[in-house]
């Protein structure tokens, strides 16, 4: 089973797993690693490393981050590029992070990237493109 890392600024890493983990349950081979302020890159790096090599069971380990060109971006990013079995996905949302926790089983690393990259873009909608699709002229929720 593929490892999960998540990352982000602040809290973003371990708020997103614990919300994560209240829809699906638990998760194994998956942590949060937090960039809270005063935490320098280096430290960051390290967490990181750590976090990798604790959900790593051979499989490989797919680090979500928050932002692009952000400092866990950036770090993981390093990580990626020395290691293969490794991939980044950032602008990590919830619909993508449940979606593929539930999917990760039996997935490789470029896999799991396609497939979270399209679960992303589908969580990203208004309700009005959602009404649209199902019909509705009136606020109606029933069918969303």
């Amino acid at each position: 089973m593929l490892g999960i890392v998540i990352t982000g600024h602040g809290r973003f890493a371990s708020g997103l797993l614990q919300a994560v983990e209240q829809i699906v349950g638990r998760q194994p081979q998956c942590c949060a690693v937090d960039f809270p302020e005063g935490v320098s890159t280096e430290q960051l790096q390290v967490l990181l490393e750590e976090a990798c090599i604790a959900c790593d069971s051979g499989d490989g380990v797919i680090i979500l981050s928050d932002l692009l060109g952000g400092s866990p971006f950036r770090q993981a990013a390093q990580l990626a590029i020395t290691n293969p079995h490794y991939e980044v996905i950032t602008g990590t949302n919830m619909q993508l992070a449940v979606e593929m926790m539930l999917d990760r089983e039996g997935l490789v690393p470029k896999a799991f990237r396609d497939m979270a990259l399209e679960c992303g873009r589908r969580g990203l909608t208004s309700l009005w493109h959602e009404q649209q699709k199902q019909g509705y002229s009136s606020p109606n929720l029933d069918g969303i």
